[in-house]
């Protein structure tokens, strides 16, 4: 039996155990984590969204964790699993990982952006990675109501978000909360892993990061969080792209992976562009980051994620933009907090 054969035959005995996700169809749907009553409440108050500055878009006070899973009308079969950063104080939702998600899903990619908790809120710091394993797990609980191929599940994080794929792409054998249902049987490893302009280590001299002040409730947190030592040799495959001039998150950090990686023979490429600072998106249409989006999927059909070509990526139509790095906030240079 081949390997295509064992997935749909467990996909397809563990659906029933899976509830929340509507019908099959092109939108928008939202899958709900966790069982009702599962988690404790410790959020005080309801969920945010910015309005304003580095904020404008970015969630806060999840209680709910949740994937809000953007349908293509015609799926070509992969899936991503999308991670806002935000120093996990905050998901930059608006004005990065929904443009992304939304992008994907215009070439035929089904995407989930993750609403995850984070340790700013009083949730302990491994809350956002049990959610972002939680999610892989329900993905592929999933596959076939959502039309995907459970081999090819990839995870895609900016910053912080980065931070968090990583250790999902490198840590998916540690159990991150005790199994509840049928669904996490199911492997959490994501099938190829995208980071940009990530955090990657905790340590010196390249913790200056906000997401290393907010994890540093776990003692162990440095050890366990820094993503660059527990690269290993079965990992998925990376795509890196970084900015050299990127003040909040050190493009060393991309370099750290991208040697990590190479050492265990890691299929890996990166991308370190002249100018784009950090927190970008889908980049300025003109700018040098604008180019990651087609080189990311020319890396991904290479790899055989991806098997059709895109008709269009509109982030990489415009008019030229100024090469100029976004503004940092004056009274926090030093952490992530304008970051995604």
């Amino acid at each position: 039996m081949t390997t295509r054969h064992r997935w749909a035959g467990l996909i397809a005995g563990l659906l029933l155990a899976c509830t929340g996700l509507a019908h099959a169809q092109a939108g928008t749907q939202t899958l709900h984590l966790w069982p009702d009553g599962h988690l404790p409440q410790i959020v005080s108050g309801p969920e945010l969204v910015g309005n304003e500055g580095g904020s404008m878009g970015a969630v806060t006070r999840v209680s709910q964790p949740r994937l809000e899973i953007h349908r293509p009308a015609n799926p070509n079969g992969t899936a991503v699993l999308i991670l806002g950063g935000g120093g996990y104080f905050r998901i930059q939702v608006g004005t990065a990982a929904r443009p992304m998600a939304q992008w994907l899903a215009s070439i035929g990619v089904t995407t989930a952006v993750l609403y995850y908790r984070m340790p700013v809120d009083g949730w302990p710091a491994s809350a956002p990675f049990a959610d972002g394993q939680r999610a892989m797990r329900l993905l592929r609980a999933n596959a076939s109501e959502l039309g995907i191929d459970p081999t090819k599940i990839g995870v895609m994080g900016s910053s912080a978000g980065a931070n968090l794929a990583g250790i999902l792409s490198t840590r998916f054998d540690h159990d991150f909360y005790p199994a509840l249902d049928a669904s996490d049987r199911l492997p959490s490893r994501p099938d190829f892993l995208a980071m940009l302009y990530p955090v990657v280590t905790l340590k010196p001299p390249y913790d200056t990061t906000r997401s290393r002040r907010e994890l540093a409730t776990q003692p162990d947190a440095v050890e366990a969080y820094s993503v660059e030592g527990h690269v290993r040799s079965d990992m998925p495959p990376v795509f890196l792209a970084h900015a050299a001039d990127d003040r909040i998150a050190d493009v060393n950090h991309s370099l750290l992976m991208f040697q990590a990686a190479r050492a265990q023979n890691v299929p890996a490429e990166l991308h370190v562009f002249d100018r784009g600072g950090h927190s970008w998106g889908l980049g300025k249409p003109g700018t040098q980051v604008a180019q990651w989006p087609r080189l990311f999927v020319t890396w991904a059909r290479a790899n055989g994620f991806m098997a059709a070509p895109p008709v269009s990526l509109q982030p990489l139509t415009g008019q030229t933009a100024p090469l100029t790095p976004p503004p940092v906030d004056s009274d926090d240079a030093d952490l992530e907090e304008d970051g995604d």
